[in-house]
C-alpha cells in the first residue's frame, strides 16, 4: 500500500509539473519587469544624508564645483543607486600533468656447501635434486606506474551595468547587476554581484571582475533551447533512485 501511494504521489508531482510547463507552449518566455528588481529599489531609495551633506560642504569651500554634473566632478559610482560598468574578461587555462614510475628488484641466495661434512650426510637422505648446497633462494620484483592529466580552459567576455546596492561601514560598495536578452524563444540571463572598493573604479566608471570581492557571475538562459537540453523530470528522478 505504501509503495502504491509513493508511486501515486510521484505521478501527481510529475503531472503537475508538466501541466505548469504546458501553459508556456507557443509563448515567448517572460522577462523580469525592471521595476521589480532590487536594482530599481536601490535607485529609488535616497543616498545617506551624511555623505551628501559632507560633499556639499566640501564644494562650498572650493573654487571649482565638484558636483556630479560638473566638468571636473567625479562621475564614478559612490552612493546607493549609482551605476557602474562591470567588465568581465575571463580567459583561464590550466594544465597539470603528472607521471610517476617505480621499479624494484631483489634476489637472495644462501647455501651451505661445506660445514664439517654435515651437508653431504644430509644430502644422502634428501630426495633427488635436493641439496643443502643452495639451501635458500629468494627473488622479488615490484613495479608501479601512474599517470594523471588535468586540462581546463574557460573564456568569457561580457560587459554589464551594475547598481550600487549599499555602502558598507568601511566604504566598500555592494553592487548587483542583471541583464536579460530575448532572442526568438530563448532568454539569456546575466547576473553579477560582489563588493568593490571605490578606489578600484576607473575614471571611465568601470571595474574589472578581478577586482570584485566575492564575485558571483552567472550566465545562462531559459526557453525552448534550454528546455530541450535538460533531461526529462522522470529521467532525473530515475537517475537518483535507481541503484544501477
Amino acid at each position: 500500500m505504501k509503495r502504491f501511494l509513493s508511486i501515486l504521489m510521484l505521478f501527481s508531482i510529475t503531472l503537475a509539473t508538466g501541466c505548469a510547463r504546458l501553459k508556456d507552449v507557443g509563448k515567448l518566455p517572460a522577462m523580469t519587469p525592471a521595476q521589480s528588481t532590487s536594482e530599481f529599489n536601490a535607485m529609488m531609495s535616497p543616498a545617506i544624508p551624511e555623505r551628501i551633506e559632507r560633499r556639499r560642504r566640501a564644494d562650498a569651500a572650493s573654487l571649482w564645483s565638484r558636483g556630479r554634473r560638473s566638468l571636473l566632478g567625479d562621475h564614478r559610482a559612490l552612493v546607493r543607486g549609482d551605476i557602474l560598468t562591470v567588465v568581465i574578461q575571463i580567459d583561464d587555462k590550466a594544465e597539470i600533468s603528472n607521471t610517476s614510475s617505480r621499479s624494484r628488484k631483489g634476489g637472495e641466495t644462501m647455501g651451505i656447501p661445506q660445514f664439517f661434512g654435515i651437508p653431504q650426510r644430509v644430502d644422502s637422505a634428501l630426495p633427488d635434486g635436493a641439496s643443502l648446497g643452495s639451501a635458500v633462494e629468494t627473488n622479488s620484483t615490484s613495479s608501479s606506474t601512474g599517470t594523471g592529466t588535468v586540462r581546463r580552459k574557460e573564456k568569457l567576455t561580457l560587459r554589464i551595468a551594475a547598481t550600487v546596492m549599499d555602502v558598507l561601514q568601511n566604504g566598500v560598495l555592494s553592487i548587483q547587476g542583471s541583464q536579460e536578452i530575448r532572442v526568438n524563444y530563448e532568454v539569456r540571463e546575466l547576473l553579477v554581484s560582489g563588493f568593490v572598493r571605490p578606489a578600484d573604479i576607473s575614471r571611465q566608471n568601470e571595474i574589472t571582475y578581478d577586482k570584485i570581492a566575492s564575485a558571483r557571475v552567472s550566465y545562462g538562459g531559459r526557453g525552448q533551447i534550454s528546455d530541450v537540453q535538460q533531461p526529462r523530470i522522470g529521467q532525473q528522478v530515475a537517475d537518483i533512485i535507481l541503484p544501477f
